[in-house]
C-alpha cells in the first residue's frame, strides 16, 4: 500500500470519527456536511451516510457478539440487549440513519438504506436463532426485535464515550471469536 493510500485512508477514518462525535453531540438527525474535510473526503450525503451505516452495522455485530458470550442462553434477549447498547453508543449516529431512511434524498438513497436494513434485520434474526440467513422470513424477525427494542430504548443526556473503549488485541479478538462460535454452537446443540 503506498503512502498516499494510507494517507487517503487514515483521513477518511479521521474525518468518519469527527462526524461521529459531532452526530452525537448534536443529536439532531442531520449530517454534519459543514465540518472540515467532510465534503472533500465524502463528497456527497449519500457517500457519507453510506460510511455511517456501515460504522453502525459493524458496531452492532460486534455488540451482537459480546451480548451472546454474555448471555449464551438468551439469544433473542441478547440481540434486543445489543441493539440498545449500540444506540446508546451511537445515539446521533442512529438518529441520522433514521432521518435518512424517513426522509432519503435519492432513490438511490432510499434503495441503499433498505438494503442496508434488511442486512441489519437478517443478521438479528440469525443471531437470535429465530431464523437462517437464507431465511426469506429472516427480515421480518430480525425487524420485530429491532422494534422490541427500540421500545425499551432510552437515549441518555451524556454523550457516549464510544472512543474511550480500549483497542482488543488480535489475540483477544481471536479468543473472543473462538467463544462467539463455541457459544453459537452450545446454543444449536441445547435448541
Amino acid at each position: 500500500m503506498s503512502k498516499r493510500t494510507w494517507d487517503s485512508i487514515h483521513r477518511r477514518g479521521e474525518v468518519l470519527r469527527a462526524v461521529v462525535d459531532e452526530a452525537n453531540e448534536r443529536r439532531d438527525g442531520v449530517l454534519p456536511m459543514e465540518l472540515p474535510g467532510v465534503a472533500e473526503t465524502f463528497g456527497d450525503d449519500f457517500s457519507l451516510v453510506a460510511a455511517l451505516q456501515l460504522r453502525w452495522h459493524t458496531r452492532l455485530a460486534g455488540r451482537i457478539e459480546r451480548a451472546l458470550m454474555e448471555q449464551p442462553m438468551e439469544l433473542e434477549s441478547a440481540v434486543v440487549t445489543a441493539w440498545r447498547g449500540t444506540a446508546g453508543e451511537l445515539p446521533g449516529v442512529r438518529m441520522i440513519l433514521d432521518t435518512a431512511t424517513a426522509h432519503p434524498s435519492s432513490e438511490e438513497m432510499a434503495q441503499a438504506l433498505e438494503t442496508a436494513q434488511r442486512k441489519d434485520w437478517t443478521m438479528m434474526a440469525a443471531m437470535a436463532g429465530k431464523a437462517g440467513p437464507g431465511d426469506p422470513g429472516a427480515a421480518r424477525v430480525g425487524r420485530a426485535l429491532e422494534e422490541e427494542a427500540r421500545a425499551l430504548y432510552r437515549p441518555t443526556l451524556t454523550a457516549p464515550r464510544h472512543r474511550a473503549e480500549p483497542v482488543p488485541s488480535r489475540g483477544d479478538v481471536l479468543k473472543d471469536q473462538l467463544r462467539g462460535r463455541l457459544t453459537k454452537i452450545k446454543a444449536h446443540l441445547a435448541a
